[in-house]
């Protein structure tokens, strides 16, 4: 029997040296040699990771640009450009949307680069799949036991099921369903006909949410009051919507409280800036062409006002006002005039404004934005309307949205003289009273009440 060597021994790793061989081409460009200061090996800047990029930023970019950047452009038969009119050539206000194939060319930068899922790409770490029980070549394996079968049946009934939702008459029983749960004394129970439709059958579960609802997720919330949503067709004005101002600075000095006199504001349009009016009208041709497209907004500039003091606040509310506007006992006007013994407030010009921005669409004044107000009960001992309003929550809808900003001064050369003012049509006091509106407004406003409630007729 040999003896046992009493040497240790040592694991040793195999090390394989491959080289791997360079057969692109050299540059075309001779390397860029940099004058780089001298600092010595011994502070270890030249091993450092942000040596490269300080060294990237310090050069500067040796890049001869053309006057045309590289993209010559012809504007030799766009029409219009050499007489001034730059409108062709300008971004279009409202863009056709990019196709498809192109929404993937506007991801921004931070994420180029970066996959839509973690597995995207790794075959081993993709979802599990089960294989359909219907083989290619029309053969089937699948179980025949009851289990198995009550399966294919229920979804063959669940398949079904949905297929019947998506049926025209099945939504339109559905939405009637709404009408009927909300108004039990106005459903209708009849059978189907023309001009009525029976709503889908409400169960006991929708009738006890809708007598008790509770929020879907939070289980102590308790609802304390509910408001029908309507249209408050007294308010309506003759051009059937409102309009939304919004400074982007304050219009009055800064003071410690609100001042009341914004409430009851002027705003006088002075017209429309010279640069809009090309694309108004190159819009409004565009609409007349093509109902689709959105009709135009003109940006008015306006001319800004306010009452005297806020002292005039209520009295203006009250003679403005359609609650109770004859009882102008305590109302305090500013003036009388002697030949008819009308009397006015006063209104002081603060500046003029221009429209920067704005949204809407006359068209569909319910599309953008609207105004909601909540209304309970009125009082006895308040005032009262003609028409008393019913508890509701009242919307108000809201032609266009405008963001103005102050005018800034435009001044034009003289024909001898330096650079002047450009004259325009400027008004400093306004005397204002509230009126019955004429007989075109009330027309107006009961064409437009007709579009709300079907039983006031426009020549109502």
């Amino acid at each position: 029997m040999a003896a046992s060597s009493n040497r240790p021994t040592y694991h040793q790793d195999y090390i394989a040296r491959i080289r791997y061989s360079n057969t692109l081409p050299p540059p075309p460009c001779p390397p860029k040699l940099l004058d780089i200061p001298n600092t010595g090996l011994a502070s270890g800047q030249y091993t450092s990771a942000g040596f490269a990029s300080r060294l990237a930023r310090e050069q500067p970019l040796n890049i001869e640009a053309d006057a045309e950047l590289g993209m010559p452009i012809d504007l030799v038969g766009i029409p219009g450009v050499f007489d001034g009119n730059e409108s062709a050539i300008q971004a279009l206000d409202n863009p056709p949307p990019p196709h498809p194939h192109d929404r993937a060319l506007l991801r921004p930068l931070a994420a180029l680069g970066k996959p839509t899922s973690i597995t995207s790409g790794v075959s081993f770490l993709r979802r599990t799949e089960y294989i359909t029980s219907v083989a290619a070549g029309g053969s089937r394996f699948e179980s025949s036991n009851s289990g198995n079968t009550m399966r294919q049946r229920n979804a063959a009934k669940r398949r079904r099921a949905d297929l019947a939702k998506e049926d025209p008459l099945n939504i339109l029983r559905s939405i009637v369903k709404g009408f009927d749960l909300a108004y039990p004394q106005d459903a209708y129970l009849g059978p189907d006909s023309g001009s009525n439709i029976k709503g889908a059958e409400i169960t006991t579960e929708e009738k006890k949410a809708w007598t008790k609802p509770k929020h879907p997720s939070k289980n102590d919330v308790e609802l304390l009051d509910s408001y029908p949503i309507l249209p408050d067709l007294d308010a309506l004005t003759d051009t059937g919507s409102y309009m939304v101002m919004k400074f982007i600075t304050c219009p009055v000095p800064p003071t410690d409280k609100y001042d009341e006199r914004l409430d009851v504001a002027l705003f006088r349009p002075i017209g429309q800036s010279p640069e809009d009016i090309p694309r108004v009208e190159a819009q409004q041709a565009a609409h007349e062409a093509d109902p689709s497209q959105p009709a135009p907004l003109p940006q008015y500039q306006y001319e800004f006002f306010l009452p005297t003091n806020a002292d005039k606040v209520r009295g203006i509310k009250r003679n403005f006002g359609a609650i109770d506007p004859d009882n102008e006992d305590e109302v305090k006007f500013d003036g009388e005039y002697k030949e008819t013994g009308r009397t006015y407030f006063r209104y002081e010009r603060v500046r003029a404004y221009e429209t920067y921005q704005q949204t809407g669409d006359p068209s569909d004044v319910h599309g953008d934005i609207v105004a909601l107000a909540l209304h309970d009960l009125e009082s006895e001992e308040g005032p009262q309307r003609d028409t008393p309003l019913q508890k509701a929550a009242y919307y108000y809808p809201v032609m266009q949205r405008s963001f103005i900003r102050p005018r800034r001064q435009v001044q034009r050369r003289g024909a001898m003289g330096p650079a002047e003012e450009e004259e325009e049509t400027k008004v400093d006091i306004i005397e204002a009273q509230g009126k019955d509106p004429p007989v075109e407004a009330v027309e107006r406003r009961a064409q437009h009440r007709a579009k709300y409630d079907v039983e006031i007729s426009p020549e109502a």
